[in-house]
């Protein structure tokens, strides 16, 4: 199974993208799902996650301006992020912890906010 991101472009601050995640083929039942940011230079950082219970944990750098939200089967994850900033700017990579493929990382989606 391949993971696909998509949704991300070129935006100024304070503005908003939507990413979307998409699935090869089923993934399954699932367990955690999340996004997850590289800046250059930077090692990857999870930017928010959502479990089984449904409870959504964001990072502080975007607590009140992203919301993740699970899908289904086929298109799993998505990722609205508001008032965008220049610190945002890195690739975005969505992950699903399938219980029976493993862990499965996609392609990732640059977000490039420019000042």
């Amino acid at each position: 199974v391949q993971l696909q991101a998509s949704g991300g472009g070129l935006v100024q601050a304070g503005g908003s993208l939507s990413l979307s995640c998409a699935a090869s083929r089923s993934i399954g039942l699932v367990n955690n799902m999340g996004w997850y940011r590289q800046a250059p230079g930077k090692e990857r950082e999870s930017v928010a996650r959502v479990g089984t219970s449904g409870t959504p944990i964001y990072a502080d750098s975007v607590k009140g301006r992203f919301t993740i939200s699970r899908g289904n089967d086929k298109n799993p994850l998505y990722l609205r992020m508001n008032n965008l900033k220049p610190e945002d700017t890195a690739v975005y990579y969505c992950h699903v912890q399938s219980l029976g493929r493993g862990d499965l990382w996609g392609q990732g989606a640059q977000v490039t906010v420019s000042s």
